[in-house]
């Protein structure tokens, strides 16, 4: 089992990769599957590559349930 966790779009390098805020952390992604996808963005990653879209209120409820469930809400 895994979880996804809601990442922002930091920025496009190329057709196929960026860079997202993973949680505080820059991480390096592939976006290939996602080509529309722009800097400002939520996308769900798995092993390295953005899978799925979501809009920005969806991600921010997310994160805010994460938080709450680590106790750092």
């Amino acid at each position: 089992m895994c979880l996804a966790i809601p990442v922002k779009v930091k920025r496009r390098f190329d057709a196929e990769t960026g860079l997202v805020d993973y949680l505080g952390n820059e991480m390096r992604v592939n976006l290939a599957l996602l080509p529309d996808v722009k800097a400002g963005d939520y996308v769900i990653v798995h092993a390295g590559f953005a899978i799925s879209h979501l809009d920005a209120q969806e991600a921010r409820e997310t994160l805010q349930l994460l938080r709450e469930m680590a106790g750092d809400a």
